[in-house]
């Protein structure tokens, strides 16, 4: 009885370290963080020293215009560019998922742009989007057009190209492994059945990589209201408040203003809004897990 109860435990025992280590990794800075959020605390002070203040720091967000501001932006560049990075990443796996001559080449020259660092990538994107010498107005001045105010009167537009630029290969990568690991017998069945190139992608393989591609997407997502470093060094959050997202925001509210409270409450209210997206997408997820089973078991009863 020892023996079995002994057997039962030590897998536990091998991971109670790390597993405690983790949860203390984690805990304590998001106890501190929440905990820093009802206080009015500033950079001069020690956490116990500010004076508690309860919700005061929600409720001045809550009412705050540039605070919303901040979040409209956040909204529409998200969405704006995980949409369009989930079609073009999808799409070019879907199209370079056969055999071509020198295809391992064409694949390694797409992920290229995400393995560049964020700063990198910010400085290369402020340069090209230049009104004088910059790469795109210089074209634009070469064929008789008008040149183009990229980082002034489409500053968020500039900001979601260059994301797209550097973070579609991440969907392409993953989307192509998830076409790669598809049951190889749904689609000889599907080909068998007179089934077109097109139906095959609509109806077996989009179907098959559903759960795979909700959980890039909300990897794609969670990181989106993060970025940070492209859109500091390209337009520091301007014109105005068009370009901040809420990552921004928090870092100046922490920084330059030295409201710690505060942005730690912001910091909590985007937790908030990613917990929620995360909690709707992993049940849309559970729901195309069951849906993409009962489409193989039904190719498997056609066989």
């Amino acid at each position: 009885m020892r023996t079995a109860m002994a057997n039962r435990l030590t897998p536990y025992m091998f991971m109670a370290p790390a597993i405690v280590i983790m949860a203390l990794a984690l805990m304590y800075p998001l106890g501190y963080m929440i905990w820093g959020s009802f206080r009015d605390w500033n950079p001069s002070q020690t956490i116990g020293e500010a004076e508690f203040v309860g919700l005061k720091n929600y409720i001045t967000l809550w009412g705050d215009p540039n605070f919303h501001e901040s979040l409209g932006v956040t909204l529409r560049f998200a969405f704006f560019v995980v949409s369009i990075e989930m079609v073009l990443g999808v799409g070019l796996a879907l199209l370079l998922d056969r055999d071509i001559r020198g295809i391992s080449v064409l694949r390694t020259m797409f992920i290229l742009p995400m393995m560049i660092a964020p700063v990198v990538v910010g400085l290369m994107w402020r340069y090209m989007y230049h009104p004088t010498v910059g790469t795109f107005n210089r074209f634009l001045d070469g064929i008789g057009l008008p040149t183009v105010d990229w980082l002034g009167q489409h500053a968020l537009m500039s900001i979601i190209i260059a994301d797209i630029w550097q973070w579609t290969p991440f969907i392409f990568i993953l989307s192509l492994a998830a076409l790669q690991s598809l049951p190889r017998s749904a689609l000889e069945a599907a080909r068998i059945d007179g089934a077109t190139a097109w139906q095959q992608v609509i109806h077996i393989k989009l179907p098959l990589m559903m759960p795979v591609l909700i959980v890039t997407g909300l990897l794609r997502l969670i990181d989106a209201f993060k970025v940070l470093e492209v859109i500091l060094v390209m337009t520091e959050g301007g014109p105005g408040l068009s370009t901040e997202i809420l990552a921004l925001r928090i870092s100046r509210t922490a920084t330059e203003f030295r409201e710690l409270g505060v942005a730690a409450a912001m910091s909590n209210y985007l937790l908030i809004l990613l917990l929620l997206l995360t909690v709707a997408m992993f049940a849309f997820n559970r729901w195309q897990e069951t849906r993409a089973a009962r489409v193989q078991a039904l190719v498997e009863e056609d066989d």
